[in-house]
């Protein structure tokens, strides 16, 4: 949803993009069911036993390790602008008795 998508756009400018990057550690967002999962994980680059018929090198296999914290969670309003919880504009609001009606509907 335009929501969904506004979220991910959120988050993903909290970390700055780098198409040269050397790290090994990545952050993970993911939207599913209204929630935000986010888990934490690092590279892990092993040799291994089987050697490459083309040059003769052994072959190299990633793998990712989760690190941790590991948490979820749910967006309970969206707000224009600046953090202000007296005069500012919410753009989205969770509403509990009228959103939580049904598991089968999703806002995110």
């Amino acid at each position: 949803t335009r929501l969904g998508h506004r979220a991910g756009r959120f988050l993903g400018s909290l970390f700055p993009h780098n198409a040269q990057f050397q790290g090994r550690q990545v952050a993970t967002f993911h939207n599913q069911r209204d929630f935000i999962f986010v888990r934490h994980h690092r590279y892990v680059f092993e040799e291994g036993r089987e050697i490459n018929k083309e040059n003769g090198k052994k072959k190299t296999k990633a793998r990712l390790q989760e690190l941790g914290p590991r948490f979820t969670m749910k967006m309970r309003w969206l707000q224009e602008g600046t953090f202000d919880t007296q005069f500012g504009e919410y753009e989205w609001f969770h509403k509990r008795k009228e959103m939580d009606t049904t598991r089968r509907k999703f806002h995110m």
